[in-house]
């Protein structure tokens, strides 16, 4: 199907923009002049998901904020139209929307590889730095920590093993190498010549835990790369060591890491990616003294949801048009 043709309005419902960025940064009065839209900011889930999408015609998903499965089409008979924004869904099932011969177009990224890796970065520096405890301490009136306590470390001379060398990858080698690092990498199909290109050196994935005094994960998760780093793994890093996440939560056993944290093995994570997102309120994550947290923004910048708005509106006004719609994806999850 090519466009939505009918004598009645369409209803358009956009899902999971908690920072309702997408109404702010598009111009939607083209879209609204066609059809009725609708926009639900906070997370749905279970029923009220359902009855928020069960009369829409086409629904807008941020990221994979909202998992959209075979269930959940399932009870949707109006749905006709699907964007999500971004390039990469792994939420979707492609196989049932195909089925239902429902296209699936998706937004341009945006520069959301250069702002994941400059969050990964700021959590680097961050959790070296001890800015939290530092910045705590300040405002309950003190002025530096006790004597007795470890004082901040320094990146200069120290190793940085990245777990995936891609395009974020890529760039954290260079701002690691830029502050003085040495850096070390592994993922599935790494090899020598291809770390070479980043001046960085290919290791196996356990030499690389043993030795980094940063572990930083930049991986697409698979069946393979699922709790790759486990509590066999975790147990191998220094007890210095800082790991860090803005790449999927699925990389790493949460409970083990948990448990890892506890007994100072690595000595300190930062984490911006978790298994359910908005984190629970009783996730012993929020209470472990070891641990810096940020609500999943590597890619929430202004620039990459002013692209992703763009995108969004140029999804729906072909669709709504006839017009031929745009970065369809097929159901093996690949652009046509």
């Amino acid at each position: 199907m090519n466009g939505f043709l009918s004598t009645t309005r369409p209803a358009i419902v956009v899902v999971g923009d908690a920072e309702q960025a997408l109404q702010r940064l598009g111009d939607w009065r083209a879209i609204e002049a066609l059809a009725d839209v609708t926009r639900h900011h906070r997370p749905l889930n279970g029923q009220a998901l359902v009855d928020a999408l069960k009369n829409a015609d086409a629904v807008v998903l941020v990221r994979d904020r909202t998992p959209f499965g075979a269930e959940l089409l399932a009870a949707l008979p109006r749905l006709r139209y699907l964007v999500f924004t971004g390039t990469r869904n792994t939420t979707l099932d492609l196989a049932a929307l195909a089925a239902r011969d429902i296209p699936v177009s998706h937004t341009e990224w945006g520069p959301s590889k250069d702002s994941t890796c400059e969050l990964a970065w700021s959590l680097i520096l961050a959790a070296t730095r001890q800015l939290e405890a530092q910045t705590a301490l300040l405002r309950r009136g003190q002025w530096r920590p006790e004597a007795s306590l470890p004082l901040a470390g320094v990146l200069h001379g120290q190793t940085i093993g990245l777990i995936g060398l891609g395009e974020i990858g890529g760039r954290m080698a260079r701002v690691g190498q830029a502050l003085g690092m040495n850096v070390v990498t592994w993922s599935p199909h790494m090899t020598a010549e291809r770390a070479a290109q980043h001046n960085a050196v290919a290791v196996p994935l356990e030499e690389l835990l043993a030795i980094a005094k940063v572990v930083s994960l930049h991986l697409v998760p698979t069946p393979a790369t699922h709790h790759l780093l486990n509590a066999q793994r975790l147990a191998l890093m220094r007890p210095d060591s800082l790991l860090v996440n803005t790449s999927r939560a699925a990389l790493v056993d949460s409970a083990a890491l948990v448990q890892a944290l506890e007994q100072g093995q690595p000595g300190f994570a930062a984490l911006d990616v978790f298994d359910v997102e908005p984190l629970p309120l009783d996730s012993p994550l929020r209470h472990l003294p070891n641990v810096l947290l940020t609500p999943h923004l590597g890619f929430v910048t202004e620039p990459v949801f002013e692209r992703f708005a763009t995108g969004v509106l140029e999804c729906l006004d072909a669709w709504l048009t006839g017009k031929p719609l745009v970065r369809i994806l097929t159901k093996d999850g690949k652009s046509a």
